[in-house]
């Protein structure tokens, strides 16, 4: 009788990654899924100069001495970003070279993933709780490698996974968007990778959709509308449905036990679609938030119960 923490969109949020290890022993949970964007979106630069250092964070720049800079960058890590040591020279190279920063980039955000790996074994070392990964959109494609390495963190991206009597199926994969992001598809190709793993499930009443995109229409994928120069329209206070017409319609003719979605993180709530309960527990990880969702299955009722919660 497996009892499911789920949270999703932690972008790259350490103190989010804590808490949702931690969540296995405080909710008595066996089974931990993190849904996709995992991972950061930038990289804060601590300028070297003079026997000091600068940084920007949330618009404001700082200058601290040598003896502070640890303090700060556990601060970056825990509004998701990446901290990184550097001289002046390497900041204006990093500035002029696209390329350069770009595989500077990726270089501290693959390493900040093996951090939450280890982070995990340390954890989950000799509980026998069972964690799975499922990156998502905003998620580099190298990520996969990092976690298919790592010790107690499973990859659920692509496969059918076996969780005591329940089978789950995932994918970080979305349709298409404004930003133009690392795992984004046409409606077409979505539904066939989702089918290609729910058509190897024989009874729906006991299958999990891991799919990070949210149902299109369900009131789970409300965000905020924007322009074409990516502007947000009426102050952020004009909603608009962006979610998968594949999701939808995966659900409505599998009718899966249960389907959990992230992306959008403004749209938290529970709905049914058919028989199937659809979740999105909302993200709040630059507050340092962990957003997510506590499902107890029952062998015989299916869901025993749910519930949303946040700290």
């Amino acid at each position: 009788m497996p009892k499911i923490f789920f949270a999703t969109d932690l972008h790259g949020s350490e103190v989010c990654w804590k808490k949702f290890l931690n969540s296995a022993k405080f909710y008595g949970a066996d089974v931990l899924i993190c849904g996709g964007d995992m991972t950061g979106k930038a990289i804060v630069p601590i300028v070297s100069e003079n026997g000091h250092f600068t940084f920007a964070l949330g618009g404001e720049s700082q200058t601290v001495a040598a003896d502070h800079v640890a303090e700060v960058e556990a601060n970056v890590r825990r509004r998701g970003y990446y901290p990184l040591q550097m001289s002046v020279e390497r900041l204006h190279e990093l500035d002029q070279d696209p390329a350069k920063r770009a595989a500077c980039f990726q270089e501290v955000m693959l390493e900040g993933v093996d951090r939450w790996m280890r982070l995990a074994a340390e954890k989950l070392r000799g509980t026998g709780i069972r964690c799975f990964v499922s990156p998502g959109n905003d998620d580099e494609m190298e990520v996969d490698d990092v976690i298919r390495r790592a010790e107690l963190v499973e990859l659920a991206e692509g496969r059918v996974v076996e969780i005591d009597g329940f089978s789950m199926i995932s994918t970080g994969w979305s349709n298409p968007t404004p930003w133009n992001t690392h795992r984004e598809e046409a409606e077409e190709k979505l539904a066939e990778r989702i089918d290609g793993m729910a058509s190897q499930i024989s009874d729906a009443s006991r299958a999990i959709f891991n799919l990070h995109c949210p149902p299109f229409k369900s009131g789970l994928d409300e965000a905020p509308a924007i322009d074409a120069d990516l502007k947000l329209l009426h102050g952020g206070r004009a909603l608009r449905p962006v979610g998968s017409t594949a999701v939808r319609e995966a659900i409505e003719r599998r009718q899966p036990l249960i389907s959990l979605h992230g992306h959008i993180h403004e749209s938290k709530g529970a709905v049914k679609i058919g028989k199937t309960l659809s979740i999105n527990p909302g993200s709040a990880y630059e507050e340092g938030m962990l957003m997510g969702a506590i499902i107890q299955l029952d062998p015989t009722k299916g869901i025993k119960s749910y519930q949303l919660v946040n700290g």
